[in-house]
């Protein structure tokens, strides 16, 4: 069975972590307070001193920090990650971070012997704690094959998305994605409960309609409880949103709503600090049209109602020659009880 290191157990780290160790897996923890990782600790984990100490003992070594810079820094001080790989092992980045710096901690990984894959998640926190979060995972095909019974404890649809650092430009793009509809969905709301509508029958209006997604049958119920909490704040919003552009700008295209909404966040930040919960972002708009946009019914935070499954890789149809091929999609045990070497190749 492979054996697993884990550092950094924020809100997202900290739930695909404790699918790891409820599947069984070997796992050493490690985070910047010890505190966090207690629970793993009691729970059967391992601690490790440094990163350099977790790499020489473990077979892949997963790291899901905050931004680049901390990545950057576990693997490459004096007692870092880069120290301790070797031959045979595997760094996997589940950061959401650039393409170029993981590219270039993945040319250092590869002159040590070991493997990289970037492998960001994208879905929420709820989904990560229920194992049924999306994985994107660039990497060499046997690299994958190798992953793969592990990605698939973590999260319920993983895909291969090619090279190392084409799933950290595809999870920008989500992310991107998901913050633009954020921003409609605050003038939506607001501008309905000053129209003068019932913002319960606005919400299923919207929720039955063209209008859908992911980010309103989500984000919004949290904005109309009050909580306002999804476990993500303005400061990685505007990470983010930096990170897309980054993309943008290498390969040319000069982008329009991009930077106004890096303006809309900044601003979000300035008013109510870096650390808010980004759905507060609607504050903006109620302030200045002197209401609240509240309504009974609605939960605290968002609930994966989706029943834990067995993990599978996605099937890519119509994928351009030269790209790995994934024609099969691939259903693994993968959870609670299941063998991991039997599904390793």
């Amino acid at each position: 069975m492979l054996k697993v290191g884990f550092i950094g157990l924020g809100n997202v780290g900290g739930k695909l972590a404790g699918s790891l160790l409820r599947n069984g897996i070997d796992l050493t923890v490690r985070d910047l307070d010890k505190n966090i990782a207690q629970p793993f600790l009691d729970s059967g984990a391992k601690w490790a001193d440094s990163p350099r100490e977790m790499a020489q003992n473990v077979d892949v070594l997963i790291t899901c920090l905050p931004s680049p810079a901390a990545s950057a820094i576990v693997m490459e001080a004096d007692e870092g990650a880069l120290a301790g790989l070797g031959a045979g092992k595997i760094w996997a980045e589940m950061s959401t971070t650039d393409k170029d710096e993981v590219l270039r901690l993945g040319e250092k990984v590869r002159a040590v012997g070991a493997e990289p894959v970037d492998c960001p998640v994208s879905g929420g926190c709820h989904r990560a704690a229920t194992g049924n979060i999306a994985i994107f995972a660039g990497c060499e095909r046997t690299t994958f094959e190798t992953m793969l019974p592990l990605l698939t404890m973590m999260g319920r649809r993983i895909l291969h998305t090619g090279e190392l650092g084409s799933a950290s430009v595809l999870k920008v793009v989500t992310n991107y994605l998901a913050t633009a509809n954020l921003l409609s969905l605050c003038e939506a709301l607001v501008t309905s409960k000053i129209a003068g509508m019932d913002l319960n029958t606005t919400y299923e209006a919207i929720r039955i309609s063209s209008g859908n997604s992911f980010v309103h049958e989500t984000e919004s119920q949290v904005i109309l409880n009050g909580s306002r909490d999804i476990s993500f704040t303005m400061d990685l919003v505007c990470k983010d949103i930096g990170l897309f552009s980054d993309v943008a700008k290498r390969a040319g295209l000069d982008l329009e709503l991009a930077s106004l909404m890096q303006q809309i966040f900044e601003q979000g930040q300035e008013r109510y600090g870096p650390r808010e919960l980004s759905p507060n972002i609607i504050k903006r708009l109620e302030e200045v049209a002197g209401v609240e946009v509240l309504a009974p019914g609605f939960p605290p935070e968002m609930l994966d109602d989706e029943p834990e499954e067995p993990g599978y890789e996605v099937q890519v149809t119509g994928r351009q020659a030269g790209h790995p091929d994934t024609s099969t999609q691939r259903s693994l045990g993968g959870r609670a009880g299941g063998d991991l070497e039997s599904n390793s190749r």
